[in-house]
């Protein structure tokens, strides 16, 4: 009897539960099926549409940036930077190597983590994109016009560039503060454990040319031997100022996981830029030695210049009075980030269970009141209470970088609980959060660090993927993740693959950039040394043992295509001119035993492929980047002789070989007919 009931029972249970479950499974599916559907929709980009936002992604440890469209997640682009690039030759061809000298010499690699782009009164302008290099303090500026690295300058005084580069709102300066702090340039062999004595940190101030974008460094302010993380600039009421998170105020020099911990708080510093240049006027300003590298592109010669420079402006706290102020942030401080109207900053200590609002009212009222807490290495701290708009109470875990939806909120990333968190920026309360996968770093919001944020996405960038994407052996990509946050809830779209370690990112819309976008390079207008603006004016010149082959390339042959003369121990320059004048037809050029890397000719460039013969032969040369139905017969012979071998030097395209002495006899002959028929 009472093996039936509980059989009974059982069985009631069994066909009970299934009955329920069913409908409720069928319906969750259903439910989950059509907010996959809707996600979809949201990011489908029809073929032969554009999405709606260029986000320009740093490549973290591949010292590139990366662009990708927004909603699709499509990568368009990975624009080399500070690490060369055997796709294209940056840093390989003669014309690109001088943009990756530094005072060490040629470094041709880099960590980049922050993008930056240029602003006009507080807003995107889509003219130009800036990039760290973190580990030779480097600062680059990329044309978003033709997607190029036009400039990078190198940062003296800095054992590291990660808190950069942040723009001023209007483009004024592109701004640089230590991540380490080292001993200064010119007094640099003093004993670390004189920590606290002799390492100093510094704020780069780079001015940009307001029509060119051209960098130099106005000054440097001299600082407390502290660790800068990120920096925002101000804006409407709070504009002239800049704010940074600084960690390591226990100026600890070994195991800073544990020593640059001690403290409840570390700092925010607040630059009064404004007053800053007031100083530099007043003569306050003091020159020191300090050597580092400007390089700089040009698109009409298609080659760069490096220029080393010996000295830099320096600003000494001590000496310009209201300059620097201290907030005292709750510990260990990542992100440092200022709301749209400027009123308000925002402190994200990464090991702290609150997240920290100034305000810039208040803390100029505690500036004037004198309401400080004592100094730090002679710099006013100011009182916490006293500069505090109120904290977000229990947001999460690990709070690291914040931005803003234009619509009174702003929205944190949790490394620790893998989160995003939206929440008021005016009532401090929480009133949305959505998980991540995982392990969130930076994010992006259109027009997020600007005076007009966009509001209509969120990019996550994660640190671990796990069991996200196809497994690809030990290591997998990182991952970024797309959110809408149109409506109440915050909802996920999209997952996307990165290039590299993204850190951070800027979103701006298409229309901005696509306006100004490059199509081609006038061939009348390049100025480059071996230019060849048609075949007539191909040659092959000897000097020495430099050869220097001007050659063309345009559908579907190069000229010359056979090259005879070349000895052992020459060194070859293949100048190479895309006589193209079609958008999207670029040619590559290629040599077999080539020890550098190839070259992308873009239309209307010169660039130059540096070779030198290994072996006696015949060896081919070819178009790397398919052009044309007969790009397989875009191709063409280089014959290597033995060094002191006769052989003479010729060239040509078809049947008819050229001597450099017949060409010289040929050139002579056509100028005496135009002389004649002159007369």
């Amino acid at each position: 009897m009472k093996t039936n009931v509980i059989s009974g029972i059982a069985l009631a249970v069994l066909v009970g539960g299934f009955l329920a479950c069913k409908p409720e499974n069928a319906g969750k599916a259903s439910a989950e099926s059509s907010m996959a559907s809707d996600a979809a929709e949201k990011v489908y980009v029809a073929p032969g549409k554009h999405d709606e936002f260029y986000n320009i992604v740093s490549g973290g440890f591949n010292g590139q940036v990366s662009v990708v469209g927004l909603p699709s997640g499509r990568v368009f682009r990975n624009i080399p930077v500070f690490s060369q690039h055997a796709e294209n030759g940056w840093g390989y061809t003669e014309e690109t190597k001088p943009m990756l000298n530094t005072s060490h010499g040629f470094v041709p690699w880099d960590d980049s983590h922050h993008i930056a782009l240029s602003m006009t009164n507080g807003e995107h302008d889509g003219r130009w994109a800036f990039v760290n290099g973190n580990n030779t303090p480097r600062i680059a500026r990329i044309s978003l016009s033709t997607f190029r690295t036009e400039e990078i300058i190198e940062i003296p005084n800095s054992g590291g560039n990660h808190s950069s580069p942040f723009i001023t709102a209007n483009t004024e300066y592109a701004v640089a503060s230590s991540r380490f702090s080292v001993p200064p340039d010119a007094n640099a062999d003093v004993p670390i454990s004189s920590f606290k004595q002799n390492f100093k940190g510094y704020i780069s101030f780079i001015n940009i040319d307001k029509t060119t974008g051209r960098l130099g460094i106005k000054f440097q302010i001299k600082t407390p031997g502290v660790s800068f993380d990120l920096a925002r600039c101000g804006r409407g009421p709070s504009d002239g100022w800049f704010f940074f998170s600084c960690y390591n105020t226990e100026q600890a020099n070994t195991l800073l996981e544990v020593n640059a911990s001690q403290k409840d708080k570390d700092f925010i510093l607040a630059v009064n830029w404004k007053k800053a240049e007031e100083f530099l006027a007043q003569g306050k300003g003091k020159k020191e030695a300090a050597k580092f590298a400007h390089n700089v592109y040009s698109d009409e010669t298609h080659s760069a210049t490096s220029t080393i420079i010996n000295e830099v402006m320096t600003l000494d706290p001590k000496d310009c009075p209201g300059m620097l102020y201290f907030m005292p942030c709750p510990k260990s401080p990542h992100g440092c980030d200022v709301d749209p109207t400027g009123k308000f900053i925002v402190g994200s200590g990464k090991l702290a269970a609150v997240i920290p609002v100034f305000s810039f009212d208040k803390m100029q009222q505690a500036i004037s009141a004198k309401t400080f807490d004592g100094d730090f290495a002679g710099i006013p701290v100011l009182k916490y209470d006293a500069v505090l708009h109120g904290e977000v109470k229990k947001p999460g875990l690990g709070p690291l970088h914040t931005e803003f939806d234009g619509q009174g909120n702003a929205i944190t990333s949790f490394f620790v609980s893998s989160e995003l968190v939206k929440w008021n920026i005016e009532k401090l309360e929480v009133v949305d959060r959505v998980p991540t996968y995982y392990s969130v770093g930076h994010l992006c919001i259109p027009g997020g660090p600007t005076m007009k944020p966009h509001g209509k996405y969120v990019i996550a960038y994660n640190k671990i993927t796990k069991d996200r994407y196809l497994p690809t052996g030990p290591e997998l990509t990182q991952s970024a993740q797309l959110y809408d946050i149109t409506g109440e809830k915050m909802k996920l779209l999209l997952d996307f693959p990165t290039i590299g370690e993204p850190h951070y990112a800027e979103a701006i819309p298409a229309s901005l950039v696509e306006k100004n976008s490059l199509k081609i390079f006038k061939l009348e207008e390049n100025k480059h040394p071996y230019v060849s603006k048609g075949e007539k004016e191909t040659k092959v010149v000897r000097k020495g043992n430099e050869v220097h082959v001007y050659m063309t390339a345009i559908r579907s042959h190069f000229a010359p295509d056979n090259i005879e003369g070349v000895k052992m121990g020459d060194e070859v320059y293949f100048h190479v001119t895309n006589l193209e004048q079609d958008w999207d037809v670029p040619h590559g050029f290629a040599v077999r035993g080539a020890q550098n890397a190839e070259l992308l000719i873009m239309p209307g460039e010169t660039s130059t492929l540096k070779w030198k013969p290994t072996k006696v032969g015949v060896t081919p040369m070819y178009c790397t980047d398919f052009c044309s139905a007969l790009h397989q017969e875009m191709q063409g012979y280089v014959r290597v002789s033995p060094a002191g071998s006769n052989v003479p030097l010729t060239w040509h395209t078809g049947k008819t070989a050229t001597t450099e002495a017949e060409q010289k006899t040929a050139n002579v002959a056509k100028i005496k007919g135009t002389k004649l028929a002159m007369k």
